[in-house]
C-alpha cells in the first residue's frame, strides 16, 4: 500500500470552529494536508471546554473534530498578527472560516485582499444562509439549518411537533459539502493556476438530502394524497409535506416493530422494509403463505389498507427472537431489514473496529478515547487518526517555518499577539 497521501503538500489555514468547518479542515488532514488552526490566545475552539468529561483536559468535543492538525494562537486584530496572518496566506493552498457573516472581512482580510496576497488561494466560507435570504443575519446552527433547510418539518409522527434528527446534518453535514466543494477547486487549480471562492450554505446542505420531500411536495400538490406515507389512505393530507413517522420514504411501507425484550430494552427493534417484489417470501417468512394470493394482501395497492395486519404479524413472529436473531432470520429469505443498534452497541462493534471506522486515538492528558475514523476506505492509502493538537502547540514551529526569530516569536507573546 503506498504510503503517499492524496494531499500531502497542500497546506490549509483552519480559521473555523465548533462542528461545521472543522469536520471539513479535519478530514483534508486526514488525507494528507498540512492543516494549521488558527486560534484565539489563551481560548481557542470553544467546543475545548464544552460537555467536558475530564476537567482542565480538551473535551471530546474537540478532540473528535480536530485530529491530526497543528496549532497556532495568533491575534488578528493587532499588526503583528495580521502580518502573521498575511504570511501564513501567502504560503497556503486552502483557507476555511466559519465566521458570522463579514467578520473576516472587519479582520480586513476580504476575498479581494486575499487574492492580491495569493492569487492561488482557495478560499472555503461556511454560511448560514444566502446573502438575499430574509435569514441572512441569523446565525446558523444544527438545529437553525435542519428547520430551515426542510428536514424538521418532515421528521416526526404525523400528530406530533417536527424532530430534528440526531445526525448533524446542519453540522458536520455541511462540512463534507464543503470538503467536495474544496477537493473540485483543488482540481480546477490545477488545471487553471487559479485559486477561488468555495461558499457552502447550511440551510443549501440539508436541503440537498431532502430532495426526496422536494420531490413527494410537487407529488402532493398534483396527486393531493402520497402513497407511501402512513397516512395513506384512511388519513387526510394537507398541502405541505407531513411528518412520516417511520415509513420507508421510497415507496415501500417500513416501520419499526419491536422484538424480544423490548420491555426492557428500548433499543430492541428492528426496521423492515416490505418490497414488492419480496413480498411472497415475507409471507413465508411470517408463516401466511395464503396472503400471497389472497386479494386483500396480494396488491401493494390492497396491502396498504391493511398494513397494520402485517406489521403485527411481523411482530408476532418476533415476540421470541432478539433483534440479532430476527435479522438473521429474515435475512434467510432475502428480505432487508436491521437490528437498531445502540451507540454503546456500535463502540463496541468489533468489525467497526476492524475496518477503522471506529479507531482509538491516544491524546495528551486525557489518554486514549475512541473517535469516528474515515468513512471513505481507499485501496491505495489508510488515513493515520492522531492526537488533536493541543492549545498553540505549534506556536514556534510554525512561526519558525515562515521566517521568525526565537527573539521575535518571545515578543509576540509577551504582546499577547500569540
Amino acid at each position: 500500500m503506498n504510503s503517499l497521501k492524496p494531499l500531502e503538500g497542500i497546506r490549509v489555514l483552519d480559521f473555523t470552529g465548533v462542528q461545521s468547518g472543522p469536520s471539513c479542515t479535519q478530514m483534508l488532514a486526514w488525507f494528507g494536508a498540512d492543516v494549521i488552526k488558527i486560534e484565539r490566545p489563551g481560548v481557542g475552539d470553544v467546543t475545548r471546554n464544552q460537555l467536558r468529561d475530564i476537567p482542565d483536559v480538551d473535551a471530546l468535543y474537540f478532540t473528535m473534530l480536530n485530529s491530526n492538525k497543528r496549532s497556532v494562537e495568533l491575534n488578528t486584530k493587532t499588526p503583528e498578527g495580521k502580518e502573521v496572518m498575511e504570511r501564513l496566506i501567502k504560503q497556503a493552498d486552502v483557507l476555511v472560516e466559519n465566521f458570522h457573516p463579514g467578520a473576516i472581512d472587519h479582520m480586513g482580510f476580504t476575498w479581494e485582499h486575499i487574492q492580491e496576497l495569493n492569487p492561488r488561494l482557495i478560499f472555503g466560507s461556511i454560511k448560514g444562509f444566502n446573502e438575499n435570504s430574509p435569514y441572512a443575519d441569523v446565525k446558523a446552527y444544527e438545529n437553525v439549518a435542519q428547520a430551515a433547510g426542510g428536514a424538521a418539518s418532515t421528521t416526526g409522527f404525523w400528530d406530533g411537533p417536527p424532530l430534528v434528527s440526531s445526525a448533524a446534518l446542519g453540522d458536520s453535514n455541511t462540512g463534507m459539502h464543503l470538503l467536495i466543494g474544496l477537493l473540485a477547486a483543488l482540481l480546477h487549480r490545477e488545471k487553471t493556476g487559479k485559486g477561488q471562492r468555495v461558499t457552502m450554505l447550511m440551510q443549501d446542505a440539508v436541503l440537498n438530502l431532502c430532495r426526496v420531500k422536494l420531490r413527494d411536495q410537487q407529488r402532493l400538490e398534483k396527486l393531493g394524497y402520497l402513497e407511501e406515507y402512513p397516512q395513506y389512505p384512511n388519513g387526510t393530507f394537507g398541502d405541505a409535506v407531513p411528518r412520516g413517522g417511520n415509513s420507508s420514504g421510497g415507496g415501500q411501507p417500513g416501520t419499526m416493530l419491536k422484538c424480544k425484550g423490548s420491555d426492557t430494552d428500548p433499543n430492541a427493534y428492528i426496521y423492515f422494509i416490505n418490497q414488492d417484489h419480496n413480498w411472497e417470501n415475507t409471507c413465508d417468512a411470517i408463516g401466511k403463505p395464503d396472503w400471497k394470493t389472497d386479494p386483500t394482501f396480494a396488491t401493494t395497492e390492497a396491502r396498504m389498507s391493511h398494513i397494520q395486519d402485517i406489521w403485527d404479524a411481523i411482530e408476532y413472529i418476533a415476540k421470541d427472537k432478539d433483534k440479532h436473531q430476527l435479522t438473521d432470520y429474515f435475512d434467510q429469505f432475502g428480505i432487508p431489514c436491521s437490528a437498531v443498534l445502540s451507540m454503546k452497541e456500535i463502540m463496541n462493534d468489533p468489525s467497526l473496529r476492524d475496518s477503522g471506522s471506529i479507531v482509538e486515538v491516544e491524546q495528551p492528558k486525557r489518554g486514549t478515547y475512541l473517535t469516528v475514523g474515515c468513512p471513505m476506505k481507499f485501496s491505495s492509502f489508510t488515513p493515520d487518526i492522531k492526537s488533536a493538537p493541543l492549545l498553540g502547540e505549534h506556536n514556534n514551529e510554525v512561526l519558525k517555518e515562515l521566517g521568525y526569530s526565537d527573539g521575535q516569536i518571545s515578543e509576540m507573546k509577551l504582546k499577547g499577539v500569540i
